[in-house]
């Protein structure tokens, strides 16, 4: 799916105590910030709750700002089993309901985000902050989870144009035309 005109982008930061989102459109070839946001969750409720609550949040967000395709941060080692495996169910509540809302998923790994807004794949949270602000030309810093939400677009925003201009070349698997 190449970026178009049309194109609103969903991206998300996903967590099992707090999901960062952010929405970008398509503007004559230039991301434009619509809106971003951090949902909290309710973390002394159990986890099956916790997930009802984030995949509630993230339907009224699609339905109200009406994304043609989310991008997802992937899941990468958290310090425990029992942490990843609570990432997981969140990424999982997320994905299911984008797809609920008939959207494309596309997943990115962390360092792919970072490598995509920053130039570096091991950028601090600031500097996701820092480089988002100045690519969107925002007034000020939007939170970190806000703010890797609104990366998570930008790299989907960033891929698709990469391939799209690579089909153009002619360039398939690997080679030229």
């Amino acid at each position: 799916m190449l970026v178009t005109a049309m194109t609103v982008i969903l991206g998300i930061d996903p967590g099992s105590r707090k999901t960062g989102f952010g929405i970008i459109r398509i503007d004559r070839k230039q991301p434009v910030y619509v809106s971003s946001g951090t949902i909290r969750l309710p973390v002394k409720e159990p986890l099956s709750v916790r997930l009802r609550v984030l995949f509630e949040s993230l339907s009224e967000i699609i339905d109200t700002h009406r994304p043609t395709v989310a991008a997802i941060e992937s899941v990468f080692m958290a310090k425990s089993a029992d942490s990843a495996l609570k990432l997981g169910h969140a990424r999982g509540a997320a994905m299911v309901a984008c797809v609920i809302n008939e959207l494309a998923v596309f997943e990115y790994a962390a360092r792919q985000i970072k490598q995509s807004v920053v130039g570096t794949g091991a950028a601090s949270k600031q500097q996701v902050q820092h480089m988002v602000t100045v690519l969107l030309g925002l007034s000020a810093e939007p939170a970190e989870d806000a703010a890797d939400g609104l990366a998570a677009a930008l790299c989907h925003c960033h891929a698709e144009e990469l391939s799209g201009a690579l089909a153009a070349s002619g360039f398939k698997a690997g080679r030229l035309r």
